[in-house]
């Protein structure tokens, strides 16, 4: 069996000198490797872990279970929220009901950054969304995002510069290695028959979608939320209400 990671979470509840050294030297005595430690939030502690035996980490978990000073919250493959808790020292908050919608506020553009990073760098077919009001960070943070990915990005519709509007792609852009950045308003609000087209066709392209003001985008097209695979809501603070009503204000008809 080969090496296989893990990731190990556990809560503390009194936080004595040399818990964590303990833990460490229970992990060594069964030779499982330590790639990652950081606390996430408070009293809690993340662990990347490295093992090529399923049993030791079923093992470590009835260990620590029998231990009162802390409380195991999660030992798993590791998912992606689990490897930039580690990373950044914070978890991404999820909505509780709706396990597609991430929420980030805009001093945590570091964390959506490394997110985006990740997700822009599966191939095939996929469509986020992402919601916010102007001039929160949107744009920037798909450009950054697609960056850490290493792929290129192509505006087909904007107000980053000026006011674009996209009709055709060129032979070079055609190429389901781009990320395709399309702001929901401007596409729906400002477009004309050819660029619904090319919406189109985009959509229908084995490639990563990324759409600005998904609701305007859901309520103007025969598209869903259920074709969305990510929402992203990105505030200026957490109490921020993200309202559609204001954007006529922002994106004036004489644009």
């Amino acid at each position: 069996m080969g090496q296989k990671q893990w990731y190990l979470e556990y809560r503390i509840h009194k936080n004595r000198p040399g818990l964590l050294g303990d833990i460490a030297s229970m992990l060594g005595m069964l030779e499982v490797n330590i790639l990652t430690i950081n606390g996430v939030e408070g009293d809690t502690r993340g662990l990347l872990l490295e093992s090529d035996d399923d049993e030791k980490i079923e093992q470590i978990g009835k260990m620590l279970a029998k231990v009162d000073s802390v409380t195991v919250t999660a030992l798993r493959s590791p998912r992606l929220v689990d490897l930039l808790a580690v990373r950044h020292g914070r978890y991404i908050e999820r909505d509780s009901d709706d396990l597609k919608t991430f929420r980030f506020s805009r001093d945590e553009l570091g964390l959506l950054v490394d997110f985006l990073g990740e997700v822009l760098k599966k191939d095939g077919h996929q469509v986020i969304g992402l919601k916010g009001m102007p001039r929160v960070g949107k744009t920037e943070s798909i450009i950054a995002g697609s960056v850490c990915a290493m792929k290129r990005w192509t505006f087909v519709s904007s107000t980053l510069l000026r006011q674009t509007i996209r009709t055709q792609l060129s032979e070079e852009e055609n190429n389901p290695q781009h990320v395709f950045i399309i702001d929901g308003i401007i596409s729906t609000m400002r477009s004309n028959e050819r660029h619904n087209q090319l919406i189109k066709q985009i959509m229908e392209m084995p490639a990563t979608k990324v759409i600005e003001h998904p609701d305007v985008f859901i309520e103007q097209t025969e598209y869903s939320y259920d074709d969305f695979d990510i929402i992203i809501e990105l505030r200026n603070n957490p109490e921020e209400q993200i309202v559609n009503d204001t954007f006529n204000t922002i994106y004036p008809d004489d644009l």
